[in-house]
């Protein structure tokens, strides 16, 4: 709490791909910036539509996250303990035999089912024709099919919750269309430079910087800026200079 008896934020929650991390790798300098970030008492949270076996391949300090929001919201991994939870059930056997015998190139998850986005209409012409209630949600090139209503908003309010914490709690980030849930859920929500327009729009803080440079720059200019008041920011919106 501050002085004024507000919750203050404590934990970050960052997406993975084209945020966090540069072609897949989160690089020297910005990890640099997340551990001197953890080291100050801060919750790490990564929010990410991969599947967490590829997550787990791709993301060498894993360890340095408290909370993986993996598969877009519909799993929770917990890097201290391996603890792996599913959200959801995964989509019935018949999509998977159906998107195949149509030859639709895709890859599943313990619930995800991803594919291209040129793709996009055919998986729902599927889904159309054997009255599933799933839905599409799109990551720029990708599109991904999960159970209606599961979002990396409603995996992030789980995995929060968990670990004793409030979303007003959480400072996101992100750069696309499938963060646009829970960067709105989120206490105070920042888009990295190379982030869709329509991120940019509704974030409280753009960085000057793209991917992990931008998340470097905001920790260093405003999460362990002891000068930076970042409710304000909440209040009148900014971007980094």
């Amino acid at each position: 709490m501050n002085e004024e008896g507000e919750l203050s934020f404590v934990m970050l929650a960052t997406d993975y791909d084209a945020t966090v991390a540069d072609d897949g790798v989160i690089l020297p300098y910005t990890l640099k910036a997340l551990m001197q970030l953890k080291d100050s008492g801060w919750v790490m949270g990564l929010v990410t539509g991969r599947e967490l076996p590829d997550l787990l391949d791709a993301c060498e300090p894993i360890d340095i996250f408290d909370l993986i929001v993996a598969e877009n919201g519909a799993l929770l991994y917990l890097p201290r303990t391996k603890d792996v939870v599913e959200l959801t059930s995964p989509p019935p056997g018949d999509f998977i035999i159906e998107l195949s015998r149509r030859g639709i190139p895709f890859s599943a998850g313990d619930v995800i089912v991803a594919t291209d986005v040129s793709y996009s209409q055919q998986v729902l012409s599927v889904i159309r024709d054997l009255d599933l209630e799933l839905q599409i949600i799109f990551n720029k090139g990708s599109a991904m099919v999960l159970p209606a209503g599961v979002n990396k908003a409603t995996g992030l309010k789980v995995g929060a919750s968990r670990m004793g914490l409030k979303m007003s709690q959480v400072v996101g980030v992100g750069d696309a269309e499938n963060d646009h849930s829970f960067l709105e859920a989120c206490g105070l929500s920042v888009a990295v430079a190379n982030a869709l327009d329509s991120i940019k729009a509704s974030a409280s803080i753009v960085t000057s910087l793209p991917r992990g440079q931008g998340v470097a720059e905001l920790i260093y200019e405003y999460l362990l800026n002891p000068a930076c008041d970042l409710s304000r920011i909440n209040r009148d919106p900014v971007a980094i200079e």
